[in-house]
């Protein structure tokens, strides 16, 4: 072909939920000017628009249908690198998602312009006509007579409709109304608005004229004297909120000093994100065994990618972390450095920001928009600062460009996995792939390692280095089994307080000491439930019981939001003898002031905590010895460092034991033992008292032995001889309908389908233990393979099985979720 006639064409990453890329033709200018990873404005069906991101560019015309043009280029430069876009790539492959679906969950969505309707008034409608409308239509049209736009939503509302469609598509028909599609940019700059002294002003011996002449206007000299007086102390930009505070005066003062050309107001774009002091300190001198470590780190990376680092709790192990990542920054290499919670932030960010200051950066969910495209864009630009990113599991997508390290810190946490929406990833495993691709390596750090990479270890895929003995050789806390059974029989018990944990709370208390007091379910009680019938409340929209609250009085279901008021009689028989059954976070609360009425008691779990600086509020007063007992989920649990705990306590052991989950045994041993790092870090050794109607336990003696390597031991054998991670592969596949016959039907036929995959072990369909969410009933179908190259092929066998699935028109409604290494 002839460059004549030769044609541009791009693929775009659309954010829909599709398993392909979409071909849009550009021309020669645009071919030439977009890069990989810029964003675009693509037209995809009929009306709607799309910011796109260019995944591919070539002269292919495609085959059976004419592309669209491209409408609009975005970006001079990328937003999305290349390394990005193979990292997009490989996790859309292996989770079974699309990159659609890839880019609109990683991106912040401020980054991602969307497409809304407006409704204009159509100039050529004429006022005679109106008399031709309905009453809604007139509404409607009177409506854009005051507003030169109405959105659908407004149209709705003026209606009172809640489907006002219909009277668009009429609208439009008779010519009243054109809808128009208007790009709409989410992202907002944060402004700030300065004073400086206008040119004028900067002429020799004018500042004292001015002076002169605003004698009878006293407020505007006041003003002006303490402007000057602030630019001479701080010698920087002067706000002009900051000084119309400090100087006590009014906006109209401010305008009359502008007007007069003496002073002059300017708009700067200022960051949202918190700068950290630059008062640095120097990095703690290693112990011996911390060195040992770290020269074993690094002769591992000789070897090895990954290196599992096994350091018990309170070792010491973020100061063998910050000896590594100043390596790193030494060689202008980028640091990413993986929590698995953002409350382990707070506690490491402000560690780390002495050591590194403008240097480490911080990415969460808890950030607005705005905040974390500012994160974005200053990775990606790769200027020194945030050379190190600090965050959960979503900071693996961010546009690194030179990364040198990536440190994952209690790798075995589940928190790492994500379960909605897709891609379903590991974020674990997802580092060892980025940390490949930018020929990287990667740290693994816990205390209580997951059995996969323990695995990992045995068989020589992974480096293994461990620190057992705690910074300053204090000795591991105390760990005590309470019998509570016993104390049940005996009737000992204080509420849910057993004697023996209760007599040391008491102890601790007297001794200025701090407590902490683990439950992992929030709320008040589990179930409410009724004297006479027995009858509990339940959520209308899922098969689970709705659990009290009690701070608020309301009844809510954990499970879709739902949320009723407190019932004062039973709604199935009327009576007013209603009883809590189970325990929650809040009631442990309630308990422990009654029984400990001078105790400053705080609770650290979901509810608590739903505010943006929530968990720093908390953990800062809890450090500065503000609270004396903190309540918590399993929040409390992780890398938390306080110098003055010396008793925790775990009020019901066996609620993490009797779970329905493979992995079960193994996460109530790493729970209970991380639990008890928080005690005795520093000075005396720790207490732990663990509460339990089972003492005898398997987990719980190799709990208070601390006996990791034999529950590893005991983990395999069970693994093996149940065909389960790590010795075998799985898929969860999860089919949701609203009708309960038609997803019987419709997973039966996928799972016979699916038996006929070769070397693999099918289960189901069944449903789980909450068989309806938010009205839909769900069907779950597992698959088990032998090893990573069965499940490659078990992929695709499942991918030509829902193929099939959706070319049958009854089974198009249903929804189908695939999870691949869903734990």
């Amino acid at each position: 072909m002839s460059s004549d006639n030769q044609k541009y064409f791009a693929d775009i990453i659309v954010p829909v939920s599709i398993e392909q890329t979409f071909t849009y033709e550009c021309t020669a200018d645009d071919f030439s000017n977009i890069e990989l990873g810029s964003r675009v404005v693509v037209q995809f069906g009929k009306s709607k628009y799309y910011t796109g991101i260019v995944f591919n560019k070539h002269n292919v015309e495609p085959f059976g249908f004419k592309p669209k043009f491209i409408e609009q280029i975005l970006d001079e430069k990328p937003i999305v690198n290349t390394t990005q876009l193979k990292l997009w790539q490989w996790v859309a492959d292996y989770y079974m998602s699309s990159l659609g679906e890839v880019y609109r969950n990683v991106v912040p969505s401020s980054l991602k312009l969307e497409s809304e309707t407006k409704l204009l008034r159509n100039p050529d409608f004429t006022e005679d006509l109106s008399g031709e409308l309905t009453d809604a239509e007139y509404l409607v049209y009177e409506a854009l007579n005051y507003k030169n736009a109405l959105t659908v939503a407004e149209v709705s509302g003026i209606i009172s409709k809640k489907n006002p469609l219909p009277i668009i598509k009429t609208l439009i028909e008779k010519g009243v109304i054109l809808p128009v599609e208007e790009i709409k940019d989410r992202y907002k700059p944060k402004v700030e608005n300065y004073i400086r002294f206008t040119d004028l002003m900067e002429e020799e011996g004018e500042l004292q004229k001015v002076f002169s002449t605003l004698g009878r206007a006293k407020k505007q000299y006041e003003l002006l004297l303490k402007f000057i007086s602030v630019k001479t102390q701080t010698q920087q930009a002067v706000k002009v909120k900051d000084l119309l505070e400090l100087a006590n005066a009014s906006r109209a003062s401010l305008n009359g000093l502008a007007d007069k050309e003496i002073l002059e107001i300017y708009s700067e774009e200022v960051s949202r994100l918190v700068k950290p002091s630059n008062d640095l300190e120097n990095q703690k001198t290693l112990s011996v065994d911390q060195l040992t470590a770290y020269d074993e780190i690094k002769s591992g990376f000789e070897k090895y990618d990954t290196v599992l680092f096994q350091g018990v709790t309170s070792s010491g192990k973020t100061e063998v972390y910050v000896k590594l990542i100043q390596e790193q920054l030494e060689l202008n290499k980028q640091v990413l450095f993986l929590v698995p919670e953002i409350a382990l932030t707070t506690q490491l960010i402000n560690r780390l920001v002495k050591y590194f200051g403008e240097k480490i950066g911080v990415y969460h969910s808890k950030f607005n928009a705005s905040e974390r495209v500012e994160v974005w864009n200053t990775v990606n630009e790769h200027i020194g600062k945030y050379q190190i990113v600090l965050g959960p599991r979503s900071a693996l997508f961010l546009p690194f460009s030179d990364l040198g390290l990536i440190i994952v810190d209690e790798e075995h946490e589940s928190t790492f996995k994500q379960y909605d929406p897709a891609p379903r990833y590991n974020a674990r495993d997802m580092s060892i792939v980025l940390a490949y691709i930018h020929k990287a390596k990667v740290l693994l750090g816990s205390a209580t390692p997951s059995l996969e990479s323990v695995f990992n270890v045995k068989n020589k895929k992974y480096g293994y280095v461990a620190l057992d003995k705690r910074y300053g050789n204090i000795l591991m806390p105390k760990i005590e089994i309470a019998d509570i059974k016993e104390d049940h029989q005996k009737k000992k018990m204080r509420s849910h307080f057993g004697e023996r944990l209760f007599l040391e709370m008491e102890e601790t208390l007297l001794a200025k000491k701090q407590i902490i007091l683990f439950q992992n379910r929030r709320g008040f009680a589990p179930v409410v439930e009724c004297e006479t019938c027995g009858t509990t409340p339940e959520c209308p929209h899922c098969d689970v019981s709705l659990t009290f609250h009690k701070n608020s009085n309301h009844l809510k279901c954990h499970y879709c939001g739902y949320s009723i008021p407190m019932i004062r009689k039973c709604q199935s028989c009327g009576s007013p003898k209603l009883d809590t059954k189970g325990l929650g976070t809040e009631q442990i609360e309630d308990e422990v002031l009654k029984l400990f009425p001078g105790a400053i008691v705080a609770r650290l779990d979901l509810d608590t905590t739903r505010k943006k600086y929530a968990y720093q509020d908390i953990i800062m007063k809890f450090e500065n010895r503000e609270i004396d007992i903190l309540i918590g989920t399993q929040m409390v649990t992780k890398g938390l460092d306080f110098d003055n705990v010396a008793l925790v306590g775990v009020l019901n052991a066996d609620s993490m034991l009797n779970f329905p989950d493979f992995r079960a045994h193994e996460k109530a041993y790493q729970l209970m033992s991380q639990v008890a790092g928080r005690s005795g870090r520093k000075g005396d050794r720790g207490k732990v008292i663990i509460q339990t109607f089972n003492p005898y336990h398997q987990i719980i003696q190799q709990v208070s032995r601390n006996d990791f390597s034999g529950m590893v031991k005991d983990q395999l054998y069970d693994r093996s001889s149940y065909y389960y991670p790590p010795y075998y592969r799985l898929i969860k596949i999860t089919l949701k309908h609203k009708d309960k016959a038609k997803l019987d039907k419709a997973a039966f036929n996928v799972a016979e389908s699916l038996r006929g995959l070769k070397g693999a072990i099918v289960l189901g369909p069944d449903y789980p233990s909450v068989a309806r969410i938010r009205n839909l009933y769900n069907k779950v179908i597992l698959i088990k393979t032998a090893n990573n190259k069965d499940l490659g092929s078990s992929k695709l066998y499942v991918k030509r099985v829902f193929h099939s699935f959706n070319e049958v028109k009854e089974y198009r409604s249903i929804r189908v979720v695939i999870d691949v290494d869903p734990y």
